[in-house]
């Protein structure tokens, strides 16, 4: 049973009241560089990316943001620190949403600017506290309330809320409370969760476990690496969980001394083409109704034409090759060079 929430408008996409949860990333390029910044938003929105991201250091990055805007194919949110002008220009400039702590851009006078800028656009404000931000004697619990309640003050209540840890046991204490404590939407994420391996370990762990107990309405895996990653992962979470329409996902071994192809690079080929190709027909990362092909890339013939049998599109390696099996029975041999070409070619033939 998902927690009910309200519900707030980006754009086009709805968060909490029982929409789908939604998977957010953020710019990590230069945010003075249109170009560079709409090119990473476009990437990560082809891979199923819901909400992009973008820091607002000053009023010329907030232009940035609206030159981005008018080509972006998802929503935008405006990052704000300490510069409640650069909050009023990133609303000026079209963006879908903020993102900030009311309490540190300054005086009440400049949270009522902000929150009647936003109000007068339709634009939510998501709250984001987190541990390296807390005053003295405060949780993070009460950090946020406290921002909730100085916009409430100002009639402000499209709001969003996270409040991230950087460990799994306070991430779940949090927003568990959270969940028991307000109605508002919220936001899931470890910040500073580390480098690939063990950020996405304790990201999947905290966010598969709240969102297995119906806490949170939307999430971003936070990575040192780069966002297409992140986008990735918090997809998989979701998948696995039931939370998003299976995607285009493949089975694959672990490999061993007896592979003698390059399966690593094929399997992760094979992957992002039933992406792309996907994403290209035009059917939603949200379409429930879509079917995906099983396909399977094995390494050799212990357990490939095993799992070939089972499969509708398959590789089972030999030595710098590859059989390929369609609905269990062999086709052909192919090559590594024309494997991925194959796989696609059938799977579309489907």
């Amino acid at each position: 049973m998902r927690r009910q929430t309200r519900q707030v408008r980006l754009g086009k996409l709805l968060i909490g009241g029982g929409a789908p949860v939604s998977v957010q990333t953020m710019c990590n390029v230069d945010p003075h560089d249109a170009k560079a910044c709409l090119e990473q938003l476009k990437s990560c929105a082809s891979l199923g990316c819901d909400v992009f991201r973008m820091t607002v250091p000053d009023l010329e990055a907030a232009r940035v943001l609206g030159e981005v805007k008018k080509s972006s194919p998802i929503p935008i949110v405006a990052d704000i620190h300490f510069d409640y002008r650069c909050a009023l220009a990133a609303i000026e400039a079209g963006t879908d949403a903020l993102r900030l702590n009311p309490g540190n851009i300054g005086s009440r006078d400049r949270i009522a600017a902000v929150a009647r800028a936003a109000k007068a656009k339709g634009v939510p404000i998501r709250i984001g506290v987190n541990g390296g931000s807390l005053e003295n004697g405060e949780t993070l619990v009460s950090s946020a309330l406290k921002h909730v309640k100085l916009l409430e003050d100002e009639d402000f209540h499209d709001i969003v809320i996270s409040a991230k840890a950087s460990n799994v046991a306070e991430t779940l204490a949090v927003y568990r409370e959270l969940a028991e404590r307000t109605d508002f939407p919220l936001h899931l994420g470890v910040t500073e969760a580390g480098t690939l391996v063990p950020g996405t370990v304790r990201s999947s762990v905290a966010l598969g476990i709240l969102l297995n107990e119906g806490i949170g309405d939307t999430i971003r895996v936070s990575l040192t690496n780069k966002p297409e990653k992140e986008v990735k992962v918090g997809l998989e979470i979701l998948r696995a969980l039931g939370l998003r329409a299976p995607g285009p996902a493949i089975t694959s071994c672990p490999t061993c001394g007896r592979t003698k192809v390059d399966l690593q690079r094929i399997a992760s080929q094979v992957e992002d083409a039933l992406e792309i190709l996907y994403r290209d027909q035009g059917s939603g990362i949200r379409d429930q109704r879509l079917k995906f092909p099983k396909v399977a890339v094995m390494g050799c013939a212990v357990n490939g034409p095993g799992e070939a049998k089972g499969a509708d599109v398959a590789l089972c390696g030999g030595d710098g090759e590859f059989l390929l099996f369609v609905h269990g029975k062999q086709v052909c041999k192919v090559s590594e060079e024309d494997a991925v070409g194959k796989v696609i070619e059938y799977v579309v033939s489907l």
